[in-house]
């Protein structure tokens, strides 16, 4: 089965010693593609050498990460700019603000939001969201912007339901990782009332891991533990057990999956059986903790 992982930062150094073997790890779980935000121009070559090594699987985007804009921000927004003049990219993040760190540079990250907005819009491409501490400032930005030509993600939401009804109704959608497995993540309590449309799975990797490993480093083949958590809040929203579940049919299931791919205007024209998108039947295995249940999909 195709899984997406939709934000993960597989060029920086804590892949360093084995790149390879967390690639391969993800897709022995079905994880086949990646979705790589950029976060300044210090990485670039890093995203480059990666997508070149697999480039069927690895999808870059290209942007200024709000923790690194300082007073020269404006010099790497212009190397962002030539970047979409002369390469291929599936989006523009991540950016945003973040005012957990410092709120020193606002008014630079409030800037820097804003013309990256404008590089998306004019390049028609979505943009990923680095939201922190910072709902009420993001929400004035967007709202100025708001247009059906502005679209894109909530990396990492972690803010209310209020918040996501306010995100989805602008047209975003709701990267949904690691958080959702702590207990004090908070949006495990209402993420069963949003729109599957809504929702994208993200591992964030190194960073967030998933319980049980939280503290370690994270990789893109724990995806499978957030889509674990995820159907069991939906089990219990739905009151039935895992036994009855297993006989349902998984359209919703392979619903978000392909709602991850369409999203960055990936076209997968065959699953690994062989088969076409539809009809067809499609098997995901997904890893509980008694071990690997085949759930038909389709």
């Amino acid at each position: 089965m195709h899984l997406i992982d939709t934000h993960t930062h597989l060029y920086l150094e804590a892949f360093d010693k084995d790149r390879n073997q967390v690639i391969d790890r993800a897709i022995s779980v079905g994880v086949n593609h990646f979705f790589i935000p950029a976060i300044s121009s210090k990485y670039f070559k890093r995203m480059f050498d990666l997508k070149k090594q697999y480039p069927k699987k690895i999808h870059l985007m290209a942007g200024l990460h709000p923790c690194y804009v300082k007073e020269d921000f404006n010099e790497e927004l212009n190397l962002v700019s030539n970047l979409l003049k002369s390469k291929n990219f599936c989006a523009i993040g991540e950016i945003g603000i973040d005012l957990y760190w410092d709120k020193s540079f606002l008014k630079q990250q409030q800037d820097a939001f804003q013309k990256q907005i404008q590089l998306a819009i004019d390049h028609k491409l979505p943009i990923v969201i680095h939201c922190r501490e910072a709902f009420d400032e993001i929400f004035e930005i967007l709202d100025q912007f708001k247009s059906e030509k502005l679209f894109g993600i909530f990396h990492c939401f972690t803010g209310s339901i209020k918040q996501a009804n306010k995100a989805i109704g602008l047209n975003f959608k709701l990267g949904i990782g690691g958080v959702v497995t702590y207990k004090n993540g908070r949006i495990d309590q209402f993420i069963k009332k949003l729109p599957l449309e809504s929702i994208v799975l993200e591992t964030d990797s190194p960073y967030l891991s998933p319980t049980p490993l939280r503290g370690k480093r994270n990789e893109s083949s724990h995806l499978t533990m957030i889509l674990k958590k995820y159907l069991i809040v939906l089990i219990s929203q739905l009151k039935k057990s895992l036994e009855s579940l297993q006989k349902m049919p998984w359209r919703f299931l392979k619903r978000l999956i392909l709602n991850n791919l369409s999203y960055f205007r990936i076209n997968i024209e065959r699953w690994p059986s062989g088969r076409r998108r539809t009809p067809g039947k499609c098997v995901f295995q997904l890893h509980w903790n008694r071990g690997f249940e085949s759930l038909p999909l389709c």
